[in-house]
């Protein structure tokens, strides 16, 4: 079996797969406090949990934005697992073109996204990843990178506006129903969530404007707070919550691991 983990800043999300298969994923805190032997106990528990035994794993491929965990989750994992977790970068020789101008900064989360993007959907594609950043991954069909946006995440932007206003709650992220909110919680749910949806909808009309050769790209919402907000958008066409974990299925296959 494979196991893949996209290690964001606020989750970390975690996939099980038995050839293409997803059969179960989790989601864990990014703790930059847990020692390797925690981490190993946590992903361990979870697989035993699921009825899966760690022996079960064969190999790990993981996509970090948040190096100051990726260690101590991979030394973990592979207490576990005993499987050490190849780790997807600018560098990996996937069949993505990072046409960008700066090709070994982009996030691995996002190149993942592009490969899941370009060999599912096989039509030019605007990934929308609601996770600490709102990233908008532009990938045309035959897989090349065109760049994208990056904008505060909706709970990002939630803690910060509950954290610098002393009288403002913090605020379960569920849409309201109405926009003129009669509560202040409703106020905050309201200016959040419809100004993300309204935000996403415009980005994605000017990145539209701006497509080579005037072509129209789909546009697929992943990440996890997708579910909440896709609905609220008219621009957002589906929703693919497990891309991401996708990516890094078919990116360890193009690395030759085997599971």
């Amino acid at each position: 079996m494979l196991l893949t983990l996209d290690i964001g800043n606020t989750e970390i999300t975690v996939g099980l797969f038995r050839g293409p298969d997803l059969q179960v994923c989790w989601r864990l805190t990014t703790n930059p406090d847990r020692t390797p032997d925690e981490w190993g106990s946590t992903i361990g528990g979870f697989l035993l949990q699921a009825g899966h035994s760690p022996n079960e794993v064969k190999a790990v491929c993981l996509a970090s934005v948040a190096p100051a965990v990726t260690q101590s989750v991979v030394d973990g994992v592979a207490r576990a697992t005993g499987c050490l977790g190849v780790a997807i970068d600018a560098r990996s020789p996937l069949p993505v073109v990072l046409d960008v101008d700066e090709p070994l900064s982009v996030g691995a989360d996002r190149i993942v996204n592009a490969l899941a993007a370009a060999e599912l959907f096989r039509a030019d594609t605007i990934v929308v990843d609601f996770g600490t950043a709102t990233t908008f991954d532009c990938v045309t069909l035959d897989g090349r990178f065109l760049g994208g946006v990056i904008m505060p995440g909706l709970r990002t932007a939630a803690d910060q506006l509950t954290r610098r206003a002393a009288k403002l709650p913090a605020t379960e992220l569920r849409a309201p129903a109405r926009v003129i909110g009669r509560r202040t919680e409703e106020c905050i749910q309201a200016g959040v969530l419809f100004g993300t949806a309204d935000a996403v909808d415009g980005i994605v009309k000017r990145i539209r404007a701006e497509w080579p050769a005037g072509r129209r790209p789909g546009v697929v919402a992943t990440g996890g707070l997708a579910a909440v907000v896709a609905p609220l958008t008219s621009s957002i066409e589906r929703t693919d919550p497990d891309l991401t974990l996708q990516g890094l299925r078919l990116a360890a296959a193009h690395l030759g691991l085997s599971w």
